[in-house]
């Protein structure tokens, strides 16, 4: 040990000895403070018991236990700071019926009484840990996470898997839908998915997602989702090409309408399918059950008798059946990726929702176009039972409400 500089003769020897304790103490451990306690005591002599103990504020008992300590022959080989046994209990240990009362209370339904007092409530730690002081157990938030951690269980979220409610031809649905698509494509033919994206606000709101930024400056956006009534909102209706993996979109600002959604693919025929299939005789769309695309909306089979007429193609209609509308290809080959391009980023007026979705690429290859839409499509058109009469649709024996074919009427 280095030899102490000088000192001078007004300090005294508890003095030096507070000051030498300053300096050491904080890189020691509990053990430590007191074999350094003992050796200083024993180093002095006569008096050097008393004189520690007043310079260092150590327990007596503490002094005494690391001169017992020193003067044993096996002290030095010793690693551990306190003996084996030593040191405050777990609670475990102390509570041995604390684990059963604990997994009671997450779970009541298997372990508990089915009227345990936080079956009807949430269990957080706060929660469990009053409850657990009712029953006499003394235990904080902290304790009772680090059991629960013990027991294996952690914070979970819901986890979508159940399908819930499925028709019984569901699957069959889904294979006959496969085929008129493989069918299709095998003439060259036009298969194409449609869809409407949720409706949109326009404005500064805020848009989910994260986007790479200098530290400390997030985009600003308004504190609240009310609509701006100068903007409103816009409802983007989409044509997915299976077969060639283009996209088209329409963006609408008014009502989300059967109108709305056939115009969108009568542009989307004009824009770019006629383009791309200019020998085209037939036309297959794959849609969902509900929505302005419904197998049940009149007005849905009506417009597109008329677009039927006016490009002379026989129209063939797959719907999805009800409930499983993720199955249908626009929505994780168009709309996710349009998502993802405008995460994070406001949409403050209909040019940058266009500009957007124009924008959106994959590394497959996908394409997409868009456009506005500012017609005014009006909601609640009824149809007559004189234009139903008078539609050229037959429905397929498998399904007719689901699956059914479009053929263009003779003219007069």
């Amino acid at each position: 040990m280095a030899s102490m500089p000088p000192q001078p003769p007004c300090l005294s020897k508890i003095a030096i000895l507070r000051q030498k304790y300053e300096a050491v103490s904080p890189c020691l451990n509990e053990r430590g403070k007191r074999l350094w306690a003992a050796v200083e005591a024993t180093a002095y002599g006569r008096g050097g018991f008393n004189a520690v103990w007043l310079a260092t504020g150590l327990g007596k008992a503490t002094l005494s236990r690391g001169m017992r300590e020193l003067k044993s022959a096996s002290y030095s080989q010793t690693s551990g700071v306190r003996i084996s046994g030593g040191g405050r209990k777990k609670i475990a240990l102390k509570s041995p019926g604390l684990f059963d009362a604990l997994e009671k209370l997450v779970d009541p339904t298997v372990k508990g009484h089915p009227e345990s007092h936080l079956r009807w409530t949430s269990k957080s730690a706060r929660h469990l840990t009053e409850a657990l002081k009712l029953q006499g157990y003394k235990i904080c938030p902290q304790t009772t996470v680090n059991l629960l951690h013990q027991l294996g269980y952690s914070l979970q979220v819901n986890q979508k898997s159940k399908e819930g409610f499925s028709h019984e031809d569901r699957d069959n649905q889904f294979r006959f839908i496969n085929n008129s698509v493989s069918g299709m494509q095998n003439f060259n033919q036009p298969t194409i998915s449609v869809d409407t994206k949720k409706k949109e606000l326009i404005g500064n709101f805020k848009n989910n997602g994260r986007e790479y930024q200098q530290k400390k400056t997030a985009v600003q956006v308004n504190s609240h989702d009310f609509p701006d009534p100068r903007l409103g909102k816009v409802v983007p209706y989409g044509v997915y090409d299976i077969g060639k993996n283009k996209g088209w979109v329409s963006v609408g600002i008014s009502a989300d309408t059967a109108q709305f959604a056939v115009n969108t693919i009568r542009t989307w025929w004009h824009k770019m399918g006629s383009k791309i299939y200019p020998e085209a005789e037939d036309l297959l769309i794959t849609a969902d059950c509900g929505g302005s695309n419904g197998y049940r909306v009149r007005l849905w089979k009506v417009e597109l008798q008329k677009l039927a007429d006016e490009l002379n193609l026989k129209i063939h209609v797959r719907h999805f059946p009800p409930g499983t509308s993720k199955w249908n290809k626009i929505e994780h080959r168009l709309f996710s990726y349009i998502s993802k391009n405008w995460r994070g980023q406001p949409l403050l007026t209909r040019e940058v929702v266009v500009n957007l979705i124009a924008n959106t690429r994959t590394t497959k290859g996908l394409e997409v176009q868009a456009v506005l839409d500012q017609n005014e499509y009006l909601s609640g058109i009824e149809v007559t039972e004189e234009e139903i009469v008078g539609l050229n649709i037959v429905g397929h024996k498998f399904h007719p409400e689901w699956n059914y074919t479009i053929s263009p009427r003779q003219r007069a």
